[in-house]
């Protein structure tokens, strides 16, 4: 296992997965991106926000299904100590049919977003991505 640190967030990860560049023009929020090969991307951004979990649940369903997804699965969850919103949906685009798995976290005003982008239909990504997220922590 590896450990990715920003200073005010951490978590680990296997050794099977990349840290790649962050892509901080197009997306100034962020803070993590890792891949597993050509079929798996996980993003990770963080934000201030006035919102809450329950009303973040509702607008991040909407966006999804406004964007052709359909949502497999929708709950509020605990992991990492933490209370989150635990989304699963699949993308259908003309170019390439994905699952997405997304964890979020409201603390202190501020919004972590992690989502994995997979093409893996074994689970495993979905497992490594569930075990990446229980090591969170925000150290600020």
């Amino acid at each position: 296992m590896k450990t990715f640190n920003t200073g005010r967030i951490t978590f680990e990860y296997p050794n099977e997965w990349d840290v790649e560049k962050a892509d901080i023009l197009s997306n100034p929020d962020c803070i993590a991106t890792l891949s597993k090969g050509q079929d798996n991307l996980i993003n990770a951004v963080m934000f201030p926000t006035a919102t809450n979990l329950d009303d973040y649940k509702i607008f991040m369903e909407d966006a999804i299904s406004d964007d052709g997804g359909v949502i497999i699965a929708s709950d509020f969850t605990q992991i990492a100590g933490k209370d989150a919103i635990k989304l699963h949906a699949n993308m259908d685009t003309p170019e390439i049919n994905f699952d997405i798995h997304t964890y979020v976290f409201i603390e202190k005003g501020d919004i972590y977003i992690f989502e994995l982008r997979t093409l893996d239909i074994s689970g495993e990504s979905e497992r490594e991505f569930k075990n990446i997220i229980s090591t969170f922590e925000i150290l600020k």
